[in-house]
């Protein structure tokens, strides 16, 4: 590791210096303290010192007969003369909480077969991208309650992705973390799959076989805070190392402490960090949490923008592009700060995409509201397209929706029960003809009804109510129809990818638009009132011929309309359609001009 690098922040592998590194013989132990008075390794109930290395500020310690397996952690002596035992920073590996010492492992005893996927692997910006966020730990749970490991959920998982449409996986937060309930979001251990699944081997085993059939990999990375537990980073060598010293900016608003941006050698941790997933277990993307919190101080854009921050994110991000050819990038940032997604020589930051996170409320709140209401919160569905073209939006129905009393996505749709099914059908439609990526939380699928809980698996059982199975196959439908037609992914970012063909039919709750790319054009019709609309007229100029690819009211859905049923038709280039309450159809067209 080039020295002078690590500490002005350009180093994106200091993994491979720095933690336990198993040898033919024994394993090498290297730790960064420059505050610390002394170090030691303790190790099979014994304690070696370790020798300061370089300038004096590194600790290195060879220890013969130390093998994969073997529990370790460092004794860091401070200058008051007192101690505190830390895991290692760069562990590959640590123990199941309450436990919290490290683990020996040995990195690169799997060898993956997924070359094929990794050399063809995209961006996806003029492709389907649609994403099924999961918890590893409450998607399904064994019989007995007990976790399923990473290996075990391989052959389930695969299944249910691909026949359920989704081609890309997102994994909330896997590096080790004491508190289920933090979901991942409060570390420990950032270079340690959590062992509440398993090892490094299995979690590359998962990622492995998922490329094998086709299925992308994004992890949810988190390099805004840590958590404040003593034996992890917290004043890791007796000094704020990896955390501001004053409390002022140095506690975070969930009560962890965050990391000094400015500092070099912590900006190689976590960009080391980062690349250490991407690279060493082929992670197809990273979705980094709360990026507002490094853009602005504390958050909060009247504290002014925190420049050597975003710095610092630029040089990561274009360090992890050059490195990981085709991985993606994603910002969850819920402020307008300006070029997100821009490119860095252009005074971007350099994300490939960013969460629509306006997009999701202004579609949430509008679908919450009694149907009289809904003329006057008309352009709740219309105003994301006076913004969208400032970013590369990706749009999210995520975990942070259906959490703390905000009912699930389809809990909120508004009246009751038998009411919520129609709108939720035609909430997915409208988010799937919507210009943007796609991702959707677990469960949301089957139209689950009560909110995520971390300690139990999904209700499965809801697929034997006729309602919820009927949705779930509709979801299946909806997934399918986005994967196989390029019209909704393709032209994503492009002006003339889409238009509104009618947008101003307040009192009627209609909304109509198209969809184009690579030489196909789709259209969408969405009535979101309470009351069936008769011969809707709507002018696509150049239509010739016009295919329904999928009404949500049909009854193979728990809709009300035969599917022979006339829904639209062309007279000339107008489109006349009749839509039942709270419906939308989805349209295959040809147009004069537009190869299909």
């Amino acid at each position: 590791m080039n020295m002078h690098e690590f500490y002005v922040g350009q180093v994106f592998d200091a993994y491979e210096f720095l933690g336990a590194h198993v040898t033919p013989d024994g394993t090498v132990f290297r730790t960064f303290a420059p505050g610390a008075k002394g170090v030691c390794l303790l190790h099979n109930g014994g304690q070696s010192a370790m020798q300061r290395i370089h300038d004096g500020q590194f600790y290195e310690l060879f220890l013969p007969g130390a093998k994969e397996g073997d529990l370790y952690e460092y004794r860091v002596y401070t200058q008051d003369g007192g101690y505190t035992d830390h895991c290692d920073p760069y562990g590959f590996g640590m123990e199941l909480r309450p436990d919290h010492k490290s683990v020996i492992t040995d990195m690169y005893k799997y060898k993956f077969e997924d070359g094929e996927w990794m050399a063809q692997r995209t961006d996806c910006l003029d492709k389907p991208l649609n994403i099924y966020e999961l918890h590893l730990g409450s998607w399904r749970r064994k019989e007995d309650g007990e976790w399923y490991r990473y290996a075990e959920l391989a052959e389930p998982l695969i299944a249910y992705l691909k026949e359920s449409g989704y081609n890309y996986v997102e994994l909330l937060p896997i590096a080790e973390h004491p508190c289920d309930e933090s979901w991942g979001y409060q570390n420990t251990g950032f270079f340690a799959p959590t062992s509440r699944y398993g090892t490094a081997s299995e979690l590359k085993q998962l990622i492995d076989l998922l490329h094998q059939n086709g299925i992308g990999v994004i992890v949810d990375f988190v390099l805004v805070h840590f958590a404040v537990d003593s034996y992890a980073l917290a004043h890791y060598d007796g000094t704020a190392l990896y955390e501001y010293p004053h409390q002022d900016v140095g506690v975070s608003e969930w009560g962890s402490y965050n990391f000094m941006h400015s500092r070099g050698e912590v900006r190689s941790f976590l960009q080391s960090c980062a690349n250490y997933w991407l690279r060493e277990f082929h992670f197809d993307g990273i979705r980094m949490d709360a990026i507002s919190r490094i853009i602005y101080w504390q958050g909060e854009e009247r504290r002014g923008v925190n420049g050597n921050a975003v710095g610092f994110l630029k040089v990561m991000n274009a360090g992890l592009k050059q490195r990981n050819p085709g991985c993606m990038l994603i910002a969850e940032d819920s402020t307008n700060y300006a070029g997100v997604t821009k490119e860095i020589s252009q005074g971007g930051l350099g994300f490939d995409y960013k969460w629509d996170l306006g997009w999701m409320h202004d579609t949430l709140e509008y679908f919450q509201s009694m149907p009289e209401q809904r003329t006057q919160r008309y352009h709740k569905l219309t105003f994301s397209m006076m913004y969208y073209w400032n970013e590369r939006y990706l749009l999210p129905l995520s975990h942070d929706e259906v959490v703390h009393g905000k009912a699930t996505i389809l809990q909120k749709m508004n009246g009751q029960y038998d009411m919520k099914f129609p709108q939720g059908r035609a909430l997915y439609l409208y988010m799937m003809v919507h210009p943007g990526k796609k991702l959707n939380f677990m469960a949301n699928e089957i139209g689950q009804l009560r909110e995520w809980d971390e300690k139990r698996q999904q209700d499965w059982e809801l697929r034997a109510y006729p309602l919820h199975d009927s949705f779930y196959y509709y979801m299946v439908e909806l997934n399918r129809i986005y994967l196989e037609h390029p019209a909704l992914s393709c032209g994503d970012y492009a002006q003339d990818g889409f238009l509104w063909l009618d947008c101003h039919q307040e009192e009627r709750c209609l909304y109509a638009l198209l969809r184009k790319g690579a030489g196909e054009a789709m259209a969408a019709v969405f009535n979101f009132g309470a009351a069936e609309q008769c011969d809707y007229e709507v002018k696509i100029p150049g239509a010739k011929d016009v295919r329904v690819e999928l009404y949500s009211d049909w009854e193979c859905y728990s809709g009300n309309t035969p599917k022979e049923a006339e829904i639209c038709r062309l007279e000339g280039d107008i489109l006349v359609s009749t839509l039942a309450p709270f419906s939308g159809v989805l349209l295959s067209l040809e147009i004069a001009g537009c190869e299909m």
